[in-house]
């Protein structure tokens, strides 16, 4: 019985170092990692390990959704970080006037409710 948990570990172990990193790609001034056919990787690119984009404090890109290929167990812990990180923002219109004294057309994030130009 206990050379068969032996092979069985020794399996596991083999696979587990056999398995390569997944790469994924960065920009040098951006804070997401990226699949490398991102057309945000268009003028600069620089592969990296997953874990080290995520060491280093990098999120998904929203538009070409990079994911970690994980086991079961692993997946669920993922999705309930997942699901802490995302943020309710919800942009509305500035509320700054404009030299004619209209009221700015531009859309903002800001807490104060002005765009970047007011």
């Amino acid at each position: 019985m206990n050379f068969i948990k032996v092979v069985i570990f020794i399996f596991c172990l083999s696979y587990a170092c056999d398995m390569p990193a997944q790469n994924v790609y960065v920009t040098k001034t951006g804070t997401k990692y990226h699949k490398e056919t991102c057309h945000y990787l268009k003028n600069s690119k620089k592969e990296i390990t997953y874990e080290k984009a995520i060491e280093r404090g990098f999120d998904a890109c929203s538009v070409c959704k990079p994911r970690k290929e994980v086991s079961n167990s692993q997946s669920i812990s993922s999705e309930s970080s997942l699901t802490t990180k995302t943020k309710n923002i919800t942009s509305t219109r500035c509320s700054g006037k404009t030299k004619s004294g209209a009221r700015c057309k531009r859309m903002t994030k800001s807490a104060n409710g002005k765009c970047y130009q007011h």
